[in-house]
């Protein structure tokens, strides 16, 4: 991983501008930031700062705080920067990292400076990405998407009051709603980088801004990538802006988040290699041999016909924590719930079995019954998730199961002999998919 850049400063009209410039690792591009940012904190964020470093892994990459946030000289609030003088900023930071041109990436208010540049500067601009990006915040009847005025008037007002609450952050960010970390790393990441009396003079300031005019004049390659579930910049302004700039194509992605280091981060960073470099990145896969745990509760649908939503629900959240809780005193590892039921490695067989037979003693505490299927074999990690011909063994293992057994492969099987696990065999089957025969051995003990 990138270690965090030397902090820098230039001086822009009087003022000193921070910015960083990471390692030469492809073309310049130039990070343009949303509403309020702070270098301080941005590379140590959890999801900013994966965010970041895979930005630099693939580019030269400027980061800078604009003027009035973060860790750039404050102004004063009677005096706020116009676009103009943030797009002086913009400049100034270009010359003193010795970039002549370069690719800007725009979030949502830096989207708008973002474009102006582009349209200003086509000489110096290779390209523009722009997430979250709307052209204007004041409604009309060729853009009736902007928020509401007396909405937007009373979330201005409220900002003395509630920099920053929760409720703000999970209306930027529905996805983390429930996501205690990360609305308090948002918290402290939104109070580092501006007072609430300038959160709410810059926003006065966006109220301002209206950029539909000059589109038509963006002359650059532009990409935009929207959430269509956006609740601060609607899809539909994206789709404006796509048709007015000469060129444009935009990307939308299924998610509500205003950002785009959350849900669907890999994809996006993706699509903004490609632009940039020409090239989208090969997929890593790593192999190892590991254990693979499916479980899944037997009758799960007529089940929940009988209980109703609510109680499935409850359910299926009692379930999903005590599966995580046994998987983790058993050293294995929680990749997912599939519904109603997980799967999980282990790096030893007997673990494995051992942490199917606890959660399926477990299970009756809710009244419901499991059943497990193991299978030992080399798996590709893939992000969060894992592949291979290994996870559809296990897969097929388990869809053999009878209620309430832990059945296993031959291969798990031969590997814990002297364990002390004992087993029956339950004959030679065909899995779906895969080529032979395939014995299969019933844990003894695990069947009620």
């Amino acid at each position: 991983m990138a270690e965090q850049p030397e902090l820098r400063y230039v001086t822009s009209d009087g003022l000193s501008i921070a910015y960083q410039v990471g390692p030469d690792n492809g073309p310049d591009l130039i990070y343009i930031p949303g509403w309020v940012s702070t270098l301080a904190l941005l590379w140590d964020d959890t999801y900013q700062g994966d965010f970041i470093r895979r930005l630099s892994s693939f580019s030269r990459l400027i980061t800078f705080d604009k003027r009035g946030v973060g860790l750039s000289d404050r102004v004063a609030l009677e005096n706020l920067p116009t676009l103009e003088d943030r797009m002086d900023d913009v400049r100034a930071v270009l010359d003193a990292a010795g970039s002549e041109t370069t690719f800007l990436f725009g979030h949502s208010e830096g989207s708008v400076m973002t474009t102006l540049f582009a349209a200003t500067y086509p000489e110096r601009t290779r390209g523009t990405v722009l997430f979250g990006a709307f052209a204007t915040r004041v409604p009309s009847a060729d853009y009736p998407w902007a928020p509401d005025p007396a909405e937007r008037r009373e979330f201005i007002d409220s900002l003395s009051d509630r920099w920053v609450d929760r409720k703000m952050v999970q209306d930027l960010v529905p996805s983390k709603a429930n996501d205690d970390d990360f609305i308090r790393s948002s918290q402290r990441y939104f109070r580092s980088a501006a007072s609430p009396l300038a959160a709410q003079a810059l926003l006065e300031m966006n109220n301002q801004s209206d950029i539909r005019d000059i589109l038509p004049s963006v002359s650059v390659p532009t990409l935009l990538l929207h959430n269509t579930g956006d609740l601060d910049a609607a899809v539909e302004g994206a789709r404006y802006m796509a048709r007015a700039i000469p060129g444009a194509r935009l990307i939308e992605f299924d998610s509500n988040d205003h950002v785009p280091w959350t849900e669907n981060a890999e994809a996006i960073l993706d699509e903004i290699e490609e632009f940039v470099t020409g090239s989208r990145p090969e997929p890593a896969l790593d192999r190892v041999l590991a254990t693979i745990l499916f479980t899944d509760i037997v009758d799960s649908t007529a089940t929940a016909s009988e209980m109703g939503d609510a109680r499935w629900s409850q359910l299926l959240a009692s379930h999903d924590a005590i599966s995580r809780e046994v998987v983790e005193r058993h050293r294995g590892r929680l990749i997912k719930s599939t519904g109603d039921g997980i799967l999980a490695t282990f790096d030893g067989p007997a673990r494995g079995i051992r942490c199917a037979r606890e959660i399926g003693t477990r299970m009756q505490s809710l009244e419901v019954t499991i059943r497990s299927g193991l299978h030992t074999g080399e798996i590709e990690l893939r992000d969060q998730d894992i592949g291979g011909v290994g996870v559809h063994i296990a897969s097929r293992v388990e869809d053999l199961a009878e209620p309430g057994e832990v059945l296993v492969s031959r291969t798990v099987r031969d590997l814990v002999a002297g364990s002390g696990i004992r087993f029956q065999r339950r004959g030679a089957f065909e899995l779906k998919g895969v080529p032979g025969e395939w014995e299969l051995f019933s844990v003894a003990g695990s069947s009620p």
